[in-house]
């Protein structure tokens, strides 16, 4: 990324390889990298660490180990692995890139279950669900859980998780193709948001009183139009910033809602190292699920890693099943 803007600014060219500075790294040969919104953002706006540039973006990323520091003890040379590491514009690289250098406590062995582009697509939405429903949100077996945008990258792992947690799941989809989709993964009652009012439809299902847990993945008037739908001293997470010219938190209020903000980039925003091997351990127990065949990713298309500014134009039109990857050589 040269500069902040459109796609075009991502353009391909040879930088400084990076190379293990401290004794608990390892060098990785990326196979794969995930695209994210929160990567369009960041081309859009310009990097958390603006005098970072040119960047590398991507912070999802698989491949293999290809050298380690003299401390490491988890990994070895030829270990295959993936992790949400890098991409922001700090020191060291993203994973739109051939190599990168990543911290041991940080990385996580890849389900082997999995290709590199879909172990890649998996660790930003596979922590953000988990962190969303698990850690913010409390989830309990038995309770009902209205998941919006169901069919998106977060929403389709997030159904998942909260069916191996013993939860039921209402999801908002968009169109058919989504709905048989989520049915797929799990979901009880899909409802078709553009015909169907969602809140009214989560009520009938819980007789009234409200779901437990709502996980809005969309914001802006959806997160103010999901307070109804959850019960009185229920839950609302949210993984974007509500805004306040969009309604209010008096009905919120009444009902004695506590309200969660989700940002799994904080770890790594502030350096956080606990925090940021939790979300190691996270990928750790996905990586067994996948492998049991407990889990899945919804891969929809992969692009070469030269092609990453089309890779972006498709994420930005929206409506998206699924993840999209790109696949490095």
């Amino acid at each position: 990324m040269t500069t902040p803007g459109n796609p075009d600014v991502l353009n391909l060219q040879e930088m400084p390889d990076p190379e293990i500075e401290q004794p608990t790294e390892l060098l990785v040969r990326l196979k794969a990298a995930g695209t994210n919104p929160i990567d369009t953002k960041i081309r859009q706006r310009g990097t958390f660490y603006p005098d970072a540039m040119p960047a590398i973006l991507g912070c999802d990323g698989a491949g293999i180990v290809e050298a380690v520091g003299s401390a490491v003890r988890k990994f070895k040379p030829g270990d295959e692995v993936y992790f949400c590491q890098g991409g922001l514009g700090k020191q060291g690289t993203g994973n739109y890139a051939q190599w990168a250098v990543v911290d041991e406590r940080f990385i996580a062995r890849k389900p082997k279950s999995l290709s590199f582009p879909e172990a890649a697509a998996a660790p930003l939405v596979l922590i953000t669900a988990w962190e969303a429903l698990y850690d913010r949100g409390r989830l309990e077996a038995g309770q009902k859980v209205l998941i919006h945008a169901g069919a998106g990258g977060v929403g389709h792992v997030a159904i998942q998780l909260a069916k191996l947690k013993g939860a039921e799941v209402c999801t908002t989809v968009s169109s058919s193709d989504k709905e048989r989709l989520v049915r797929q993964f799990g979901a009880d009652l899909p409802i078709l948001y553009k015909q169907t009012d969602f809140a009214e439809a989560a009520l009938n299902w819980t007789e009234g009183k409200g779901v437990d847990l709502a996980f809005d993945t969309v914001g802006s008037q959806t997160f103010y139009d999901t307070i109804p739908a959850v019960r009185v001293y229920g839950d609302i997470v949210t993984i974007l910033e509500p805004d306040g010219k969009s309604g209010n938190l008096k009905v919120a209020r009444q009902r004695n809602h506590r309200i969660s903000l989700e940002l799994m980039l904080t770890p790594m925003l502030q350096g956080l190292v606990s925090a940021l091997e939790y979300q190691a351990s996270i990928l750790e127990q996905c990586a067994t699920w996948f492998d049991e065949g407990k889990l899945k990713i919804h891969l929809s298309q992969t692009f070469p890693l030269q092609e990453a500014a089309a890779a972006h134009r498709t994420l930005e039109l929206g409506s998206m099943m699924g993840k999209i990857a790109l696949q490095i050589e």
